[in-house]
């Protein structure tokens, strides 16, 4: 399953409007949607404002342009503005919205609480993605990536670290002690497991150093090449593109999957002896996906596999 490298959240209202004209500027740039623009209910809303802040959603979901890559984030099951989020908000704009993010689901019971009210609301096409936030969620997340309406997975960092009561430091929700602390791994590997055990999308977590790039960077690179993340989320503008770079391939890798595509498709996809090695189609696999992420990220490709790739998945 592939969708842009990076998920984009913003949940004040020019921040999101600036938000889609950023992701229709880069899909320009690119030749491809790089990020997914996610417009959010559950830390966007003001205490006490949920209602208006949700028809606020609404009415920029489907302002948007038919192409954009839109999507929404709202409360939990189990608060008391998760009705009226689905009724205003999936209610009359299933049809612009890519996906629904559904915070803070603990079980596949919850899953199944969304997954109805998304159908009630008309909405039974519509991909679920879900943010795993506490032990027992991670202790789900094989059940819960089971489920077919569920497309990705993300980790809630800050939510999961507190849900231990003192017992992970404080340091275990930034940079360094997110990719040190045990139980922190731990929880991050389960959920990339869980979703490539049943095809899923899995989504890293945010990096609270919102403002130091390189940090971003770091943290992409090892969420990708490390623990088989294949998207990170973005809270503020100018961590996408370090996101986006982080996640694609390097010019290398594509090259020679390049090369060893175009050698198969001579052999007629029969095993060949490529660079010293022996190939066949589990290892063409591979190499088609390096293809696949390098146009996902807006990277060059090379003429001989570019008739393979069609036109961008959003646009102005």
């Amino acid at each position: 399953m592939r969708l842009p490298v990076c998920d984009h959240y913003s949940g004040v209202e020019v921040r999101m409007r600036k938000s889609l004209q950023l992701q229709a500027e880069m899909t320009q740039e690119f030749g491809a949607c790089v990020f997914d623009v996610s417009l959010d209910c559950e830390d966007g809303a003001p205490v006490g404002g949920e209602t208006e802040h949700a028809h606020l959603v609404k009415e920029i979901a489907l302002s948007a342009a038919a192409v954009a890559r839109v999507a929404a984030r709202v409360h939990p099951v189990d608060h008391a503005s998760f009705a009226s989020d689905i009724a205003i908000i999936v209610g009359a704009c299933h049809s612009k919205l890519t996906h629904v993010m559904v915070p803070k689901v603990e079980s596949v019971a919850d899953v199944e609480t969304a997954v109805k009210a998304f159908n009630e609301a008309g909405a039974d096409h519509l991909p679920l993605h879900v943010l795993l936030e506490s032990p027992a969620a991670v202790h789900n997340a094989f059940e819960i990536a089971a489920h077919p309406r569920v497309q990705s997975i993300a980790f809630g960092l800050m939510d999961f670290v507190s849900a231990h009561g003192g017992a992970i430091p404080s340091s275990g929700m930034g940079l360094q002690g997110q990719f040190t602390h045990p139980l922190v791994m731990r929880a991050k590997l389960e959920i990339a497991s869980a979703c490539h055990a049943h095809g899923k999308v899995p989504s890293h977590c945010v990096v609270t150093e919102f403002s130091d790039l390189q940090a971003i960077k770091l943290a992409a690179t090892k969420a990708s090449r490390e623990l088989g993340y294949t998207r990170m989320w973005s809270i503020h503008p100018s961590q996408i593109r370090p996101i986006v770079e982080a996640l694609a391939p390097s010019e290398h890798e594509i090259q020679q999957a390049a090369h060893l595509i175009e050698a198969a498709r001579q052999a007629d996809w029969a095993p060949v002896s490529f660079q010293g090695q022996l190939h066949d189609r589990a290892s063409y696999r591979f190499f088609w996906q390096v293809l696949e992420r390098a146009y996902q990220t807006g990277r060059p490709l090379p003429n001989s596999v570019q008739i393979y790739f069609a036109e961008p998945q959003c646009a102005a």
